[in-house]
């Protein structure tokens, strides 16, 4: 059973979406050279989401929404099942997808996942550079147009089987920083 989750998925609280992304399938649809330029073919690659962070609202320190509306977060305020990429340490892509009710900034990091052939790739750069992600997917639906989404492929995860702790990386956010909003498979 494969079922691109849609824009009602993402329409939740942050940590629930957050939750409930492990275990689902984050695909991406790459064109393949073609050695005839009349023929137009595609690959995709798909990886379980195995690690997750949230990102929830504007008080949360750790958030770049905590700054408010910039034209770099103005997308965390929008819809959710939008992704939000940006760029960080001036050489790595992180992928964000939106979350909740418009107007409320909130997001959910993606940090890690298993390859069909059980390989582990660990670190969200790591991540988008292995499906090809970078900033001409910002701003856009997860939806099979843009060539990247999420499915549902029947794979269950316990409540019991998923660890959580604080996220990674934000030290400087105060309390914010102690919040378990880190999810990952044990």
């Amino acid at each position: 059973m494969r079922k691109i989750l849609t824009q009602k998925f993402f329409n939740r609280s942050t940590l629930a979406v957050a939750r409930g992304l492990l275990g689902k399938f984050l695909v991406r649809e790459l064109p393949r050279k073609s050695a005839s330029p009349l023929r137009k073919s595609a690959h995709r690659i798909a990886v379980m989401i195995t690690e997750v962070e949230a990102y929830d609202g504007p008080k949360d320190k750790a958030s770049h929404a905590s700054r408010g509306i910039t034209p770099r977060t103005k997308i965390m305020f929008g819809k959710a099942g939008r992704f939000y990429i940006y760029f960080t340490y001036g050489m790595h892509w992180m992928l964000n997808i939106v979350t909740g009710k418009a107007g409320y900034p909130a997001a959910v990091l993606i940090r890690a996942g298993r390859t069909l052939d059980s390989k582990d790739i660990n670190g969200p750069a790591r991540l988008t550079k292995y499906l090809k992600i970078d900033k001409k997917i910002n701003d856009k639906p997860a939806i099979r147009k843009t060539g990247l989404w999420f499915e549902n492929r029947g794979t269950k995860i316990k409540p019991a089987d998923i660890l959580a702790g604080k996220r990674i990386g934000v030290d400087y956010a105060g309390r914010w920083a102690h919040k378990l909003y880190n999810f990952k498979i044990k």
